[in-house]
């Protein structure tokens, strides 16, 4: 995927009317969130659909959406990728998922990766594999996408998930890196928690040790962010591996880290 050069409104009503055209038919990828955000994700779907000759499609996974007990950009994308997957399944149409897996749209990229997470014959390490591309992709928000779309899969084989996961800590992407931590925090953003882990954050060892002096700002950020997570529940856990690494890791990024680590307890 090309880098995204536009720089993208600031608002909504900023946003020109050919721009919003060009992003709704799928066409080009949103440059910020704001433009994220305003994509008419069915309206994108229908065109989606029509250009395939799968017009078909459209009814039932309409219908998921308006059975959503709460329709938010993210359920909205949730429901489409998950719509997608069961009629795929149905239809027994694989080329679908290649078409939307390689889509210039970023937002149809986030829904093939729903294709993957709610794929029941998967199991751990093949989903994992399976979502490995789009946690590299260029685009913001398929790399956030993808750790939510295999999220419940990971919580509910932890130890495994977390086995796996910690060989990505060396893979010379950023992106990839990153999505190790972020897709295993406690806590997390704009999903459900870990509960394990917020509980035993120790098990998060196993990434967190291999990525606390990590060249990648956005791979510091989010161990940051895992840690501040983990205080939350366990703040002498956190305590305790902060000092710990003060002596063993005397670099710029385990500072910045700890920094980050430790905001939540220092406002007690």
């Amino acid at each position: 995927m090309t880098e995204i050069k536009r720089k993208g409104s600031r608002s909504t009503k900023d946003i020109p009317k050919e721009i919003l055209e060009q992003l709704n038919n799928g066409e080009i990828e949103t440059a910020n969130l704001v433009e994220w955000l305003a994509v008419d994700q069915r309206l994108l779907l229908e065109n989606l659909l029509k250009r395939t000759d799968r017009t078909k499609y459209l009814k039932p996974i309409l219908l998921n959406i308006e059975n959503l007990k709460k329709q938010t950009v993210n359920t909205i994308n949730e429901a489409i990728g998950t719509g997608i997957f069961e009629q795929v399944i149905k239809n027994n149409d694989t080329e679908f998922l290649t078409i939307i897996s390689n889509h210039k749209s970023d937002l149809i990229r986030c829904w093939a990766t729903y294709t993957i997470g709610r794929n029941p014959k998967l199991n751990v390490k093949e989903m994992l594999e399976n979502i490995q591309p789009f946690s590299a992709d260029k685009h913001f928000g398929v790399r956030e996408i993808c750790w939510l779309a295999v999220r419940p899969t990971i919580s509910k084989n932890l130890a495994e998930s977390l086995e796996i996961l910690s060989k990505w800590t060396s893979n010379e992407d950023e992106n990839i890196r990153r999505f190790a931590s972020e897709a295993t925090r406690p806590r997390g953003v704009w999903c459900e928690h870990i509960e394990e882990l917020k509980q035993h954050p120790e098990l998060g060892l196993t990434i967190l040790e291999l990525l606390k002096s990590d060249k990648a700002k956005y791979v510091q950020d989010s161990v940051g962010n895992w840690l501040n997570d983990a205080s939350k529940t366990q703040p002498d856990f956190v305590k305790n591996l902060c000092e710990k690494w003060k002596k063993e890791s005397l670099t710029k990024e385990t500072t910045y880290i700890i920094k980050k680590a430790m905001r939540t307890i220092e406002k007690k």
